[in-house]
């Protein structure tokens, strides 16, 4: 029996309806039994599109898709299945792909490059894409506004509670309203772990300009987290704005930008927070970097480490490993000015330990569920923060079983 990761949030928010978007999720029996498991999303002509995928150079064929009809800017239908990747899976996972598009198309009477795909599960098996053809009907009969728990529920995998975030923005004096659900547990490392990530807004906003604001909020979140630092070959993130709203579309999109960055930022910290096995929340930050990509990459080498993560999960205050962490990450830092603190306690400065440093209050940090992190490796004035789990046996047990 799944347990239930002890960072999840007491339930999942309310998430309001989004005016022209309609889902369903159902049982098609891809791979599991008693559970749903393919969520379809019908949104009303209009509809715009952006998108961010896996860097991994074996991506799914549904990543080739969507790559592929990105560039039209508008979409129809959405079809996601889990406990099968469709990855691997050569020319028939391309048939696969093709097929499925054409049976959404003809159901809901759009192009095919109106329909996005996405699959996550199992690598290297052959999709049974018919049960999913079959099942269309069904979910065109079942879609209704608002059921964002069902369809957060029918992306999961080895997730232990659905993911969902929303927030509100004004466009033009207009107020427009974004929803988001998430899934991921394991896989998940920066270039967009092994998550699929769903947006959808009520807001008018041309294509170009959705792909600019979810390309820079999903650099600052979904590429901000990590639990294993392995990186998938399904990782999607699709942002849907169904223009419902009638916000002016030449209007100033800050506060907009503002929003999705916050949903996205909630989506990617839950990602952490459901890591697999993970009993703690970390927050990892780097400061006094050279530039923003070189403290990106301390931060992530700490964050990635398993001799810092198993050393979160045994509770230890062993900061030692930090500092190993620190120098093989490959960029610069002053050995003998580098300062570390945890909780909020000053632990190292100047390359060594401070004089008459008590390992009490830190020790007592690391019995908690939030972890905190800080070094600054004094050589500039750039910072970067990541958010990861600690590696527990169950990490383990849940990977090690994964096929059965």
């Amino acid at each position: 029996m799944t347990v239930r990761s002890p960072l999840a949030p007491e339930n999942f928010p309310d998430l309001p309806p989004i005016d022209g978007v309609r889902t369903a999720s159902l049982a098609a029996g891809i791979r599991y039994s008693g559970r749903t498991d393919l969520l379809v999303a019908e949104l009303d002509p209009g509809t715009t599109v952006a998108g961010v995928f896996t860097k991994s150079l074996c991506p799914s064929a549904p990543v080739d898709w969507c790559r592929d009809v990105l560039a039209k800017g508008t979409a129809r239908v959405l079809v996601v299945n889990s406990g099968n990747a469709n990855a691997f899976t050569g020319s028939a996972g391309v048939d696969s792909v093709n097929r499925t598009a054409e049976a959404a198309a003809q159901l809901f009477g759009c192009e095919r490059s109106d329909v996005y795909l996405a699959s996550t599960g199992v690598i290297g098996e052959p999709l049974a894409d018919g049960k999913i053809a079959d099942a269309l009907p069904k979910a065109k009969a079942a879609l209704s506004s608002g059921n964002w728990t069902g369809a957060a529920e029918a992306i999961m995998t080895t997730d232990t509670f659905p993911k969902g975030a929303t927030a509100k923005a004004k466009i033009g004096g207009v107020e427009v309203s974004i929803c988001g659900i998430a899934k991921g547990s394991g896989m998940i490392a920066p270039d967009m772990a092994t998550m699929l990530g769903f947006l959808f807004t009520d807001a008018a906003i041309p294509a170009s300009a959705l792909q600019a604001l979810l390309s820079e909020a999903a650099d600052q979140s979904f590429n901000c987290v990590t639990v294993d630092s392995d990186t998938s070959t399904s990782d999607t993130v699709l942002l849907f704005a169904t223009g419902k709203a009638e916000n002016d579309r030449n209007a100033d999109l800050s506060d907009f930008k503002r929003a999705l960055n916050d949903v996205c930022m909630d989506l990617a910290q839950q990602l952490a927070k459901d890591g697999e096995g993970a009993e703690k929340f970390v927050t990892i930050t780097i400061t006094g970097a050279e530039n923003q990509m070189a403290a990106r990459t301390i931060a992530l080498t700490v964050a990635n480490s398993p001799l810092v993560k198993t050393a979160i999960a045994g509770e230890d205050a062993n900061w030692g490993r930090v500092v190993m962490a620190i120098g093989k990450a490959g960029q610069k830092a002053n050995r003998d000015k580098i300062a570390i603190s945890i909780g909020g306690v000053e632990v190292a400065k100047n390359g060594q330990v401070v004089a008459g440093y008590d390992e009490s209050p830190v020790a007592e940090h690391m019995k908690g569920r939030n972890i905190v992190i800080e070094a600054d490796v004094g050589v500039g004035n750039e910072s970067a923060t990541v958010w990861t789990c600690d590696l527990t046996h169950r990490y383990i047990d849940i990977n090690a079983d994964y096929r059965t």
